[in-house]
């Protein structure tokens, strides 16, 4: 790689949404210099955050500097050319904003540029209401859900094929309020019941944060079942899938069945169970323009969920197969068995935006 000094200055936007115990950074860097064919923007950490995971850019730490280096369509930056890429990490004690940025070795400073900002921020609640989800395209509590069966905005479908699976509206059992969404899954293939919102979620990104409370009954089984389902443009419509196989969660392609983390014992050991009997904070993070996915459970990063464009042996062979990035347009919550599994599932407190939502 060859690449120039921005001689004449770069500006950095650093945005960072936090919580006790971590956060998110957007970061926005515009090069006022000449054009790079390659960029490297490092900065340094006087709290004692540490970075967990990257999109849009490969993001590496080592002791509190920190590097970041662009993907290979992002890679190019001309003169006032931007590039925009995210992280997550953690901090105990103090998370100030770095102000110490460089690109490719000059200081981002001086003439047009500014210093990085944060602005007040406050921890995301444990159940966060409808008021609160701001610019979210889905925030749904399903509490203006009236009648036993869903309705308006939650349609119930079976995308494929309808077998004994139902759903309705439960009063009984809520994360929140009164109402939630349940599920009664059968066992065997084409056993097909899923909930519908009718939101359309094809302009969400660039990165697409889902947030849902899932509540579920039976431990998931080893054969592959399903339980959110995301048509996706990309594949022409087929779905990204989240759901279980070999007792963990995992997340499925459906035009090419590759399986995120690969299921090896070693990937499987990396993703995690979905425990039953109790209300779980289920979250995802999807990238529309690169290969990039991240899944939380709680507050949880699930390493063997996580993919970045860097082949992992044992997570992401299979999915890093296909280059393209996905597009999801809707969201489907239900039940999807493919041999073997039944389940009753709860869903509650289900938001998809463009901004990280937090438990």
């Amino acid at each position: 790689m060859s690449a120039s000094g921005a001689e004449s200055g770069c500006r950095v936007d650093y945005t960072v949404n936090k919580w006790t115990g971590g956060y998110t950074a957007q970061i926005k860097v515009t090069n006022l210099g000449p054009a790079l064919n390659g960029w490297r923007l490092t900065w340094t950490y006087t709290g004692d955050q540490q970075v967990t995971s990257a999109w849009n850019a490969t993001v590496t730490q080592t002791g509190s500097s920190v590097v970041a280096v662009g993907a290979g369509w992002n890679g190019t930056l001309a003169t006032g050319g931007t590039a925009d890429f995210g992280l997550q990490g953690t901090w105990r004690s103090a998370d100030p904003a770095p102000s110490d940025f460089s690109l490719n070795g000059t200081p981002c400073g001086g003439d047009g540029t500014s210093p990085p900002t944060t602005p007040p921020t406050t921890p995301p609640p444990t159940t966060p209401p409808a008021a609160d989800c701001g610019s979210a395209v889905i925030c749904s509590d399903f509490e203006d859900q009236t009648g036993p069966a869903p309705s308006g905005a939650w349609q119930f479908t079976a995308p494929d094929c309808q077998g004994t699976g139902t759903a309705a509206v439960d009063t009984a059992v809520a994360h929140s309020g009164s109402r939630s969404l349940r599920v009664d899954g059968g066992t065997g293939y084409c056993n097909h019941a899923f909930v519908a919102s009718t939101a359309d979620l094809s302009s969400v990104g660039p990165v697409m944060y889902v947030r849902m409370w899932v509540r579920h009954t039976t431990a998931l089984p080893a054969a592959h079942v399903t339980f959110v389902s995301l048509p996706d443009s990309s594949q022409a419509g087929r779905s990204l899938r989240v759901g279980g196989q070999n007792g963990a969660l995992q997340w499925n392609r459906e035009s090419d069945d590759a399986t995120l983390p690969a299921q090896s014992p070693v990937g499987v050991a990396l993703s995690r169970p979905l425990p039953t009997g109790s209300w779980q904070c289920l979250r995802f993070a999807i990238d529309t323009t690169a290969p990039g996915l991240d899944t939380w459970l709680g507050d949880e990063q699930i390493p063997g969920l996580h993919a970045d464009g860097v082949p992992t042996q044992d997570i992401d062979q299979q999915w890093l197969a296909r280059t393209t990035p996905p597009r999801p347009t809707a969201l489907r919550l239900g039940w999807e068995s493919y041999g073997t599994g039944d389940d009753t599932l709860w869903f509650d407190d289900v938001t998809v935006g463009s901004a990280p939502i937090g438990c």
